[in-house]
């Protein structure tokens, strides 16, 4: 087994969806517990810096279905030019907006270049967003947390991509 990657003189840290560890602070006041060994492993070796960006800035659970709306990319709605619409159609971009801020504020207090975001959500998505219907359609696009890490050099990936992001902490390739 190789040497974890370091950061610093600390072990790499990996910002994570609280839903995947298992908090229920998901819109529906679910979890999305991942159930996977890799996350346990990261836990005792102290990697794991969780969040869920929409409760840090301020939102209920359980709390309305919300959607980008105009567009699949969350970084459109960074840059003012798409929004973030609750099922209900009250626009919530401003929050979202400000959950990506505190996303990447506590991602580089804990020193993170990769993060293990849950797949689907308007915040969180690298990989799909639904498409603004609320009728479950998914569609190749990324949250505006997604968004506003990669754009300042955090790695995103889902959870279904565990295992690669995993391969590079133990590999040290970066």
């Amino acid at each position: 087994m190789s040497t974890p990657t370091k950061h610093g003189s600390s072990t790499e840290r990996v910002l994570v969806s609280a839903c995947l560890l298992g908090s229920p602070v998901r819109y529906n006041g679910s979890a999305k517990l991942s159930g996977h060994a890799v996350l346990e492993r990261w836990r005792a070796e102290g990697r794991i810096v969780p969040l869920c960006p929409e409760v840090a800035v301020g939102f209920p659970t359980p709390r309305p279905a919300v959607e980008l709306d105009g567009t699949t990319d969350g970084g459109d709605v960074m840059a003012g030019r798409a929004k973030v619409v609750e099922e209900g159609g009250r626009d919530v971009s401003d929050l979202y907006r400000e959950a990506a801020r505190l996303a990447l504020e506590e991602a580089r207090r804990g020193g993170c270049r990769f993060a293990l975001l849950t797949d689907g959500s308007p915040s969180c998505g690298s990989s799909f967003v639904y498409d603004g219907s609320f009728s479950g359609r998914r569609v190749p696009g990324r949250g505006t947390t997604t968004a506003l890490l990669q754009e300042n050099g955090v790695q995103v990936f889902s959870e279904t991509e565990i295992g690669a992001l995993d391969a590079i902490l133990r590999g040290g390739a970066a």
